[in-house]
């Protein structure tokens, strides 16, 4: 870390392909411990994947897992954990789209999250925000803004208070001054997606970081996860898409963001650049150039 307000990470940390980069090459490894030597955060998508239309309820996490994750690492690291799209689906995936939508009982349920809460706790002490994904919601799934906040607000003020919570959105029309101000009324985290169909996080954190209160979260994917996927072959493990620049311009974010008092997470994916760890490396070294 630059600083003890930086934290740099990737999304996930299961891959074979960084065995040489942050794993040993040869010999038995625990590859959390082992990942957390290198960094101080990293996001937890596992339990994201809840939602299964022919399952009976939701998959919350394993008690085993969570004890695991928790031992693994040092008190000073934190995780950024992905709450189950169970919460936070209006409706199941459609693999048919020409199907009509069916609901998802367990939208913004305060009790589901609740229960997913209660079974992470073992992590309490080492977990940054835990964030809230919403997919990009059309006008069937979601009628408004308002309405979408109306419901995230009366959702939000019944979970459990001790932890933090984080929001994300992937409607760019809602990222106005009326989402940063609803989030800032209710303590929550904004969760920057940088990537894909997102406008650029910098001119939005620039513009509303008056408006942050304790932490951001930056997600860094790449404008198209099947085209590097394509280009990769899906191993990661090499830089095939470098950006840059632009890791100067996200080094010089953050690090004013950071002497701004605030916390910030960056979380970046392999589909950014095509390696996780050797993006951040690069940014480090950017950082580490910016900060002398």
């Amino acid at each position: 870390m630059i600083n003890n307000k930086i934290r740099l990470g990737t999304c996930s940390w299961k891959y074979p392909d960084w065995e040489g980069i942050i794993y040993p090459e040869t010999g038995p490894y625990l590859p959390l411990e082992e990942y957390s030597r290198h960094f101080s955060t990293v996001e937890i998508d596992q339990w994201f994947w809840s939602l299964h239309e022919r399952a009976s309820e939701p998959v919350l996490p394993k008690a085993k897992d969570v004890y695991e994750y928790a031992s693994q690492v040092p008190g000073t690291f934190r995780f950024t954990i992905k709450a189950p799209n169970a919460i936070s689906l209006t409706h199941y995936y459609q693999q048919d789209k020409s199907q009509a939508l069916k609901l998802n009982p367990w939208f913004l349920s305060p009790e589901l999250a609740t229960k997913f809460i209660e079974s992470i706790r073992p992590l309490k002490d080492l977990s940054g925000p835990i964030m809230f994904q919403f997919e990009y919601l059309n006008q069937q799934k979601m009628p408004s803004q308002k309405v979408f906040l109306d419901k995230l607000g009366t959702f939000i003020s019944q979970l459990p208070p001790d932890f933090t919570y984080g929001i994300e959105i992937r409607n760019p029309q809602y990222i106005n001054d009326t989402y940063f101000q609803f989030l800032a009324l209710n303590k929550l985290t904004p969760v920057f997606l940088h990537g894909y169909y997102m406008p650029s996080v910098f001119p939005i954190v620039k513009k509303y970081s008056s408006l942050f209160s304790d932490s951001i979260i930056i997600r860094m994917h790449g404008p198209d996860r099947q085209n590097i996927e394509k280009l990769t072959g899906s191993r990661w493990d090499s830089i095939i898409a470098p950006k840059t620049e632009e890791l100067e311009n996200l080094a010089e974010l953050i690090l004013a963001a950071s002497q701004n008092g605030l916390n910030v997470y960056i979380n970046m994916n392999n589909h950014y650049e095509g390696c996780a760890p050797k993006s951040l490396a690069t940014l480090q070294d950017i950082l580490n150039r910016l900060a002398a």
